[in-house]
């Protein structure tokens, strides 16, 4: 047990999570003891945290090499709800996005920051590696800023069963929050099946119309005798 004393900085812990936030290639997985040392001795986070952490570890440490990364890239490159780029679960794909980008990589050039060739400034490893530069009540601020989103991508994570929740978890302990799973929210009804379009209805949507084998609803409007039919052109002769 460490007590209850916390120290002032978790520099070396973000930069550790971020590292571990990394494709789990060869390089990646010899540097895990390193990780886990710098986890432990800077005393950021808590023991519960830490053994969690700690099964991440090993998890990366013992998986087989292809099994980890196949996991890796379907868990984090093959949906929106669990990317590591943060503006996806903000702005998908809106037109508010770029301007984002350009707010994020200029407030890393203030700080003195350049990104590398083909980074993206939303990349969750990249913000940690920024928030880790900054002093401790600013980088505590810039966390608790975007805590709603880690907490989107931490129950996103909890859903999936994948040990990397317990990063976001510890995040989130750092931004001074308590990480919760929220629950999944309503699937999107696929935009093709939303507009699907009925052999008897041709060209209309399906929203909003009966299922087979229900009753639907015809409403009848009342014609005056003195109203004139149209003709076949739809003018009134």
């Amino acid at each position: 047990m460490f007590g209850t004393h916390r120290p002032a900085s978790a520099r070396q812990t973000l930069r550790a999570l971020a590292a571990l936030l990394a494709y789990p290639d060869a390089p990646m997985r010899a540097f895990l003891p390193q990780m886990q040392a710098v986890l432990h001795d800077e005393h950021a986070l808590g023991a519960a945290r830490l053994a969690e952490l700690d099964g991440l570890v090993a998890y990366l440490a013992v998986g087989p090499a292809l099994q980890v990364e196949a996991a890796y890239v379907d868990l984090f490159d093959c949906g929106r709800a669990t990317s590591l780029h943060l503006f996806e679960h903000v702005h998908g794909d809106s037109r508010d996005r770029g301007p984002a980008m350009i707010d994020l990589a200029q407030t890393y050039e203030r700080a003195g920051l350049y990104l590398g060739e083909g980074q993206l400034p939303d990349y969750l490893p990249v913000v940690l590696e920024f928030v880790s530069t900054q002093p401790p009540a600013e980088a505590k601020a810039f966390l608790s800023e975007m805590a709603h989103i880690l907490q989107a991508l931490f129950g996103a994570l909890c859903r999936r069963g994948t040990p990397y929740a317990c990063i976001l978890g510890a995040l989130l302990e750092l931004a001074g929050e308590t990480a919760q799973a929220a629950p999944a929210p309503a699937p999107e009804v696929p935009l093709d099946e939303a507009w699907a379009e009925p052999v008897v209805f041709d060209g209309c949507s399906t929203q909003g119309q009966a299922r087979p084998g229900t009753p639907q609803p015809i409403h009848v409007v009342r014609r005056s005798r003195h109203d004139t039919p149209p003709t076949a052109s739809g003018a009134a002769s």
